[in-house]
């Protein structure tokens, strides 16, 4: 069950966290995985990059070496599989045009697209949200989702199948304190993804939607320990999942076996959702 192979699947954001974790499980599944990611470690520009980007996550993450496109890359390629890293700016929809049309001719199809790529550092309440924040949320949460969907709609349409997977958040369902830009944008990615169902039903293009709770990331673990702690203890299980969890979803979910599952939001969070007591 749950085999992939002969199947192209593209990663945005799959250098780190739950982006690699997703491309290295749909490799053991039998797929060809396609990282992309706005950086690349072996790219010169890299360093030049995250000192312009606004995120200062972005900035930390670099620092500490952990942007592991071609890493990834090359542990897909140990398994027997093809892959590739490439840049790309989900912002960019020329880029995202040229990326993905490359991607068809390279590997002959686009089959699998993980919506992944995200901001998630914008934390303030609504007095001080920055707007210029709120705006670059947008982008890449919304946006970035919508141009990379309608660069491999065609793709998938002329096959008649595909499987899209639209990264959303408990944020986005449950709303976050201190996170407007974030909650609304992940919000939004549901709505996105159940347009797509729709659209895409008739041509054997299913659409879902995750929402995970506390994921171990690199992100979370460099997050405020008391705060980690509070939140762990508002999920039912009493333990963060792991970027596994998510990617194991993922995989059932651009499988042949999930064929007839479309428009749905799966809730992969331990129960956070759940009243605790």
């Amino acid at each position: 069950m749950f085999d992939l192979t002969g199947k192209v699947a593209v990663v945005t954001g799959g250098s780190r966290g739950l982006g690699r974790a997703d491309c290295l499980a749909l490799a053991r599944a039998g797929a060809d995985v396609v990282v992309t990611d706005i950086l690349i470690e072996s790219d010169p520009s890299l360093e030049q990059t995250a000192e312009s980007a606004q995120s200062a996550l972005a900035q930390l993450f670099t620092s500490q070496h952990v942007v592991y496109a071609e890493r990834t890359s090359e542990e897909i390629r140990q398994m027997g599989r093809r892959s590739a890293a490439m840049k790309m700016d989900v912002t960019n929809r020329e880029q995202v045009r040229d990326v993905f049309a490359g991607i068809a001719k390279e590997f002959g199809s686009i089959d699998i697209l993980v919506n992944n790529a995200a901001t998630l550092d914008h934390v303030a309440q609504i007095e001080y949200q920055s707007d210029d924040l709120w705006d670059r949320d947008l982008r890449v949460n919304l946006s970035g989702a919508y141009n990379c969907t309608k660069a491999a709609w065609p793709y998938m349409r002329a096959k008649s199948w595909g499987r899209i997977v639209y990264m959303a958040s408990v944020a986005g369902t449950l709303g976050g304190f201190g996170q407007a830009s974030y909650s609304a944008t992940k919000a939004a990615v549901v709505g996105l993804g159940k347009s797509m169902a729709l659209e895409g039903a008739r041509f054997g293009i299913t659409a879902n939607i995750i929402a995970p709770g506390i994921i171990a990331t690199e992100a979370w673990k460099m997050g405020d320990a008391k705060m980690n702690d509070r939140m762990v203890l508002r999920t039912a299980s009493r333990s963060p999942g792991e970027p596994e969890d998510v990617a194991n979803t993922i995989v059932f979910l651009a499988s042949p076996e999930a064929r007839y599952v479309t428009g749905q939001v799966i809730t992969v969070a331990g129960g956070i959702d759940l009243f605790v007591y």
